[in-house]
């Protein structure tokens, strides 16, 4: 079993999937688009990605506010989310991506990586630390341990 994380943006898309034994994730590829509701061939590509990984469920980052509450870039997460399992017919877990941008962007910087190429990255690395919290937390209630 695979699980697969999305850090969904207006104009890309970060693919991240865990291996098999569940305990890492990996950064895929950052799936790109001209138009922010021209979503039918990112779909496309999801899904080819979740066949050819065997992807079981799909961990889509989820932006809330600081202060919890929610705004319009995450109705229009839950509106993908929709899109995801009817064109999947996988399980959508949804997962607090706050400040993974952040964190992307630092880890890239600390990387030495200059900034004219950080955009490349900066999507498909937060997809990599949304499923990866997703994973730590999912191992931990396994674990009994309460999240």
């Amino acid at each position: 079993m695979r699980i697969m994380g999305l850090d969904y943006g207006s104009k890309t898309v970060g693919v991240a999937v865990s291996d098999p034994l569940l305990l890492t994730a990996q950064g895929l590829e950052t799936i790109g688009r001209k138009q922010e509701n021209k979503l039918r061939q990112t779909l496309a590509r999801i899904s080819l990605l979740c066949e050819e990984y065997k992807v079981e469920q799909i961990v889509l980052g989820f932006p809330k506010n600081m202060n919890n509450t929610t705004g319009d870039r995450a109705e229009k997460s839950l509106a993908f989310a929709e899109m995801l399992k009817r064109r999947t017919g996988l399980p959508v877990v949804m997962w607090d991506e706050r400040l993974t941008t952040v964190e992307a962007e630092r880890t890239l910087m600390e990387s030495g990586v200059r900034r004219e190429h950080r955009k490349e990255y900066v999507d498909k690395i937060a997809a990599v630390f949304i499923l990866q919290g997703y994973l730590d937390a999912r191992a931990r209630t396994s674990q009994g341990v309460d999240i």
